[in-house]
């Protein structure tokens, strides 16, 4: 099963390390993704969700947050901070098309530069997994950072409190909607093109995961898997009360006969006329945690992944590769190829966020042993009983 982690509440978050130093530097385009590894096969089609787009309004359907159970906020003694670093690894698959996008940004006060501020360090990384073409989510992969961090007013503060909580909510909520809405603008994006996306963000010790659709992000405390996002599929038994109570229904596992997921960005073809109820929403959902040295590294997932593993299948594989090579990178390739392993039938997308250093680690029983060493009379003593019993 997989574990639960503790639900941070009504209650202030402290910080070790909440020093801004300013860059000059100014909101950017995300570059190209990471190179993406070729592998023929059908075209690709996939389910998408319908959303509500009127923004004064987005409380209408909103489903309330869900947050994994609460992490302990005892800060006695010397504080956690974590050592950021990520990789990461995409494969068509047997897919025709590659339809994933991701983002990943190990330094986010850097990376937006000196008018922002942050409780350091700071951390942003995203999965987009498109259906009905690319279209939806290479747009939104390009326009993201505008959405989150211009647009929808991004709440700033050295510390992490329930002001802050509730802002950051808000905001992403309202990021969500802005960039479904400007799926439905821009006519460069097909109206039957949509993504699903899965964001998360690091403050500090804060790390908050928000998430439209089917991708996952499994947390590994302690080798145990935390499921910090909940799938979006109509087969759940709150996604699909709530999309018939909207108006629609489940045939066969999909959203209307046609989609494999509840909630999307974009399918403005599932989703007009604007302003009308629809049972294919782009309301996120949010759950989030106080990490703590516990808390080993994060995984974001496309559905492909989790269609042929377990959360804490996958936990456990990177946990090995990482114990082998101290590599996030290798650790996400890994999983994509455990996955192919296992005929996955989908685009493949793994990002892996380390929240420790190599050197603080935990080694694995085959590193202690090459680690350990002898004292000089030890080595005589074992030396002499070798001798002994070769001559015996």
């Amino acid at each position: 099963m997989v574990a639960e982690a503790d639900v941070v509440c009504q209650q202030s978050l402290p910080l070790l390390d909440v020093q801004y130093i300013p860059k000059a530097s100014s909101i950017h385009e995300i570059e190209d993704p990471p190179f993406i590894s070729p592998s023929p096969g059908p075209g690709k089609v996939r389910a998408s969700d319908t959303v509500s787009t009127q923004l004064l309004n987005s409380q209408q359907n909103v489903i309330a947050a869900k947050q994994v159970p609460r992490a302990s906020l005892d800060y006695a003694g010397v504080q956690f901070v974590p050592s950021i670093h990520s990789g990461s690894y995409a494969d068509i698959g047997p897919r025709r098309y590659m339809e994933d996008e991701h983002i990943m940004i190990d330094d986010l006060s850097s990376h937006l530069g000196s008018l922002y501020k942050f409780p350091k360090p700071s951390a942003f990384y995203a999965v987009f997994d498109g259906h009905g073409g690319p279209e939806a989510a290479a747009y939104i992969r390009k326009n993201v950072i505008r959405f989150i961090f211009e647009d929808a007013s991004f709440p700033q503060s050295s510390e992490v409190d329930n002001v802050f909580l509730q802002d950051l909510e808000n905001s992403l909520r309202k990021a969500f909607l802005l960039a479904d809405s400007a799926l439905a603008d821009d006519c460069s994006v097909s109206s039957s093109s949509g993504t699903t996306a899965l964001a998360a963000l690091i403050f500090g010790r804060l790390l908050m995961v928000t998430n439209a659709g089917d991708c996952r992000a499994v947390l590994c405390r302690s080798g145990e898997a935390i499921d910090m996002s909940q799938d979006h599929r109509p087969i759940y038994p709150s996604e699909r009360r709530r999309v018939e109570e909207s108006g629609g229904f489940i045939d066969d596992g999909y959203l209307n006969g046609v989609l494999s997921v509840t909630r999307a960005l974009g399918d403005w073809d599932m989703k007009l006329p604007r302003g009308s109820p629809s049972p294919l929403i782009a309301e996120p959902e949010f759950r989030q945690v106080v990490l703590t040295e516990d808390d080993e590294f994060l995984i974001l997932g496309c559905d492909g992944i989790w269609d042929v593993m377990s959360s804490q299948q996958a936990v456990s594989l990177v946990r090995r590769s990482l114990r082998r090579h101290d590599d996030p990178e290798k650790g996400a390739r890994d999983l994509v190829m455990e996955a192919l392993r296992l005929n996955a039938f989908d685009n493949l997308t793994v990002i892996v966020v380390c929240f420790t250093s190599p050197d603080h680690r935990e080694l694995s029983p085959a590193q202690r042993l090459s680690r350990c060493s002898l004292s000089t009379q030890a080595l005589g003593s074992l030396r002499s009983l070798l001798e002994g019993n070769a001559g015996n």
